[in-house]
């Protein structure tokens, strides 16, 4: 059987920031870390798997990158803190729909959700984790889902073969970077479609 690919797919403001200062259970993503998911609030998949503002939602290129992104991922790793943020405030049908293994040093029983997804309490490392997840997934990929610091663990032994940037127009000027205190990360070497992305912002008034 072949074997997915080890991925993460994340939101980053143009200072580099997953989450704004403050984030937890009672403030997910931190203060104003919602902006840079504006743009997937929109989509009609989202929208769907969240059975959020009563469906509809725009379909086009950002929808199909939500959709495909689900499409592609069979299990999910997340880190026990992300987890504690979304557990407040998905709904019951959790969007994820597949297993979920969460990285955590309090074991606890599976958590059976409606919709496909179940969340399994790993305690003995990200290895095992994604071992794990890579049983669940079969032939499918293993997101990494987050947080930042579950992200930079996984980089920094190695164990990432892609990942996807969606840099949104948004300065947070503080909260949780996603490439801060990665050991050996200047050496980490990365290939792209292009050698650079231009990128052009106008400064709305």
């Amino acid at each position: 059987m072949t074997m997915g690919r080890v991925f993460f797919t994340v939101g980053v403001s143009l200072d580099g920031y997953l989450a704004g200062p403050n984030a937890g259970p009672e403030n997910p993503l931190g203060d104003g870390g919602s902006r840079i998911h504006g743009w997937v609030y929109r989509t009609a998949t989202f929208r769907e798997r969240l059975r959020y503002g009563g469906g509809g939602g725009e379909t086009g290129p950002d929808d199909d990158r939500i959709r495909q992104t689900f499409e592609r991922t069979g299990a999910s790793v997340l880190g026990r803190r992300m987890f504690d943020e979304g557990e407040v405030s998905w709904p019951e049908e959790a969007p994820f729909r597949c297993p979920v293994f969460v990285v955590t040093n309090r074991p606890r029983e599976p958590w059976v959700r409606k919709g496909g997804t179940t969340f399994h309490f790993v305690t003995d490392g990200i290895e095992s984790a994604l071992a794990q997840a890579r049983a669940a997934a079969g032939d499918r990929d293993v997101r990494i889902s987050g947080g930042a610091n579950l992200i930079q663990q996984y980089l920094a032994a190695g164990l990432v073969d892609e990942f996807d940037i969606d840099l949104a127009p948004v300065l947070l000027g503080g909260g949780v970077r996603l490439f801060d205190g990665i050991p050996g990360a200047a050496g980490l070497r990365l290939e792209a479609a292009e050698r650079v992305a231009h990128l052009r912002y106008r400064v709305a008034t």
